[in-house]
């Protein structure tokens, strides 16, 4: 198994965030993360508790169909 580094995820990151977001909200992202103490794993739990793992795993599968590795 090949582990990126660092660096590397990083820069890999930042790559899809500017793809998506574009540079500006990317930015604003990036700035919210570091400003914000959160912990990931409660926000993750939150924000996936109302989905069953039905429904995640079919969004997951077809996702999966249209964007393959």
């Amino acid at each position: 198994m090949y582990t990126e580094s660092t660096t590397e995820i990083i820069d890999m990151g930042i790559r899809c965030l500017i793809e998506k977001l574009g540079i500006i909200d990317a930015e604003q992202f990036i700035s919210t993360i570091i400003r914000e103490k959160s912990d990931y794993t409660k926000w993750h739990q939150k924000f996936f508790s109302d989905v069953s793992s039905d429904d995640f795993h079919n969004v997951a599968f077809e996702y999966g169909k249209t964007n393959p590795l």
